[in-house]
């Protein structure tokens, strides 16, 4: 508290020996912070172009993937932050044998709370899901059932998986895969318009950059 209180002093001391109007023009003054900053931190800002469709079949077929993932992005959401509180105390766990025990009692309260509504989801759906969990997680669906499990469950999964045609070894990759590209076009549209709560990929890629690309290759083809 005294380091505070002497800091605070040091600040209004430089501020009465200076002209106000300097200090406006280089501080900005936060209403109910004791404390100036010279800037404000802002969320990145997209400029959207207009939705273009070279048929109406490549509109419908935009249109219902839109619809697809904005249903399943809140799942990949969800998942990602029990990821991240797993993670979070495991580190403060030493045994392994509790680590493992604690493990198991996250996975059954997860299966708990995604099976009955994954249940719910159709074929596509779920690779959607597949692969908006990489987004949000760097992992595959396949690599996260192993690390939690082990790999003969990953493997089963996997095999299960295959015969409604759903890989949950998918990654994500807006770079190289169009409709990839497509989901996050979607997903960054959703979050400027707050449909969807925003959580930042764990991927390293530009939305901007991928635009421009995507854009014009589609010319190329015209």
């Amino acid at each position: 508290m005294g380091f505070i209180c002497f800091f605070s002093l040091a600040i209004n001391a430089q501020v009465e020996d200076r002209p106000l109007d300097s200090i406006q023009e280089k501080l900005i003054i936060i209403e109910g912070d004791s404390l100036f900053q010279a800037s404000i931190a802002l969320d990145e800002v997209f400029i959207f172009g207009k939705l273009e469709f070279s048929s109406y079949e490549e509109k419908l077929r935009y249109y219902i993937l839109k619809r697809k993932t904005l249903k399943v992005y809140p799942y990949a959401k969800l998942a990602s932050e029990r990821l991240v509180a797993l993670n979070d105390s495991l580190e403060s766990i030493k045994s392994k044998r509790k680590k493992k025990k604690y493990t198991r009692h996250i996975q059954k309260f997860i299966e708990e709370e995604f099976s009955e509504e994954l249940k719910k989801l159709t074929r596509t759906e779920g690779q959607i899901l597949v692969k908006l969990i990489f987004r949000q997680t760097g992992k595959t669906s396949f690599d996260l059932v192993k690390e939690l499990r082990n790999g003969w469950r990953a493997f089963w999964y996997n095999t299960t998986a295959k015969m409604f045609k759903i890989s949950i070894k998918e990654e994500f990759s807006p770079e190289t895969v169009h409709e990839d590209y497509l989901i996050e076009d979607i997903l960054q549209r959703a979050f400027a318009e707050n449909k969807l709560q925003r959580q930042k990929s764990v991927l390293d890629y530009d939305y901007a950059s991928l635009t421009n690309k995507w854009s014009q290759q589609q010319k190329q083809k015209k």
